[in-house]
């Protein structure tokens, strides 16, 4: 493997998108005319909803698997997750063969659990609250597996770039200048990843960074100038977005190049999955509809823009889905 220790450049991303090319999905844009008149704006949506395995990451992981060489990928990959990367991983490793190995916390939700396991990865369940998940898969780590991290890998933070070339790419077939791009942030991968892309080809774009209220590490980290760390005590509906701080490479990326990072409570995301069911006929789940959260709400203005907005996966349970509907 080669390995990378600096945030990945463009020519990294490019990279990845050779990797990927015709196993991820190349998601639409899509425009809801009701939601334009509505907030004033252009709104072109991102659904990684649609992506294989429902969310952005296996894009990511997918890149990071392929990176190792034949006998580190021999001797299997392990991970640690809430669902959406397990998944990645999940379908990665199988498409290699690979013996894969991942913490979950015991509250994922069902869906997401059930899929890893379908996907044939070995789950390791831990306590989200009380238990280090590093610690969690260190005995296989010892055994010679290949960690695959969530976010804070160049890897795997290249690999969610690819998003960002494809936005650009589709942008400019519709005739449109990106304003901005809205983005949900978790350990900021995503963010870091797709802003590279977009900046490297719109250096005016601005790019932000949307968390659940009681999650905003990025948002406070970015006013104080470091990593910080979320404060013990909260939970959220956003299962996809509880990182505890901001990784060091998606913070050396994102704190050059975001303009800023907002927060959004728990009834504005649930609002905005009840609004990309209605007009955008989406399965969004909680922490993939941050970012139309923060546009619906006003927390990132629209008006007169042409902002793109990211849906980063659709991973809900159903019947937690069910009880956001009927409002």
């Amino acid at each position: 493997m080669t390995a990378i220790s600096a945030p990945p450049r463009i020519d990294d991303i490019r990279a990845a998108a050779g990797r990927l090319s015709g196993l991820s999905v190349r998601t639409p844009l899509l425009e809801s005319p009701v939601l334009n008149e509505r907030l004033g704006g252009r709104v072109l949506f991102k659904p990684e909803v649609l992506q294989r395995t429902g969310s952005f990451k296996f894009r990511g992981a997918y890149n990071k698997i392929a990176s190792l060489s034949d006998a580190e990928r021999a001797r299997g990959v392990v991970a640690f997750s809430s669902g959406n990367h397990a998944q990645g991983v999940a379908a990665a490793a199988a498409m290699f063969g690979a013996r894969a190995v991942i913490a979950m916390p015991a509250d994922a939700p069902r869906t997401k659990t059930d899929n890893v396991r379908r996907m044939g990865a070995e789950i390791v369940p831990f306590d989200r609250f009380s238990q280090d998940r590093a610690a969690v898969v260190r005995p296989w780590l010892d055994e010679g597996m290949a960690l695959v991290p969530p976010f804070d890998d160049a890897f795997v933070i290249a690999g969610q770039g690819t998003i960002g070339l494809e936005l650009v790419e589709q942008a400019s077939a519709l005739g449109a200048a990106l304003d901005a791009v809205v983005i949900p942030c978790g350990g900021g991968g995503l963010t870091g990843g797709i802003s590279v892309a977009v900046k490297d080809a719109s250096p005016r774009t601005e790019i932000w960074a949307v968390e659940p209220e009681h999650f905003d590490d990025t948002r406070r980290s970015l006013e104080q100038g470091k990593p910080v760390a979320n404060r013990p005590g909260h939970t959220s509906i956003c299962d996809s977005l509880l990182t505890a701080e901001p990784g060091a490479l998606t913070f050396a990326i994102n704190k050059t190049t975001l303009a800023g990072a907002v927060a959004v409570s728990e009834d504005a995301v649930r609002h905005a999955m009840r609004e990309a069911m209605a007009l955008l006929k989406l399965v969004v789940e909680p922490g993939g509809a941050v970012a139309l959260a923060a546009i619906l709400s006003g927390a990132v203005d629209v008006r007169g823009r042409t902002v793109a907005v990211v849906l980063s996966g659709g991973n809900v349970d159903p019947d937690a889905y069910a009880a956001v509907l009927a409002g």
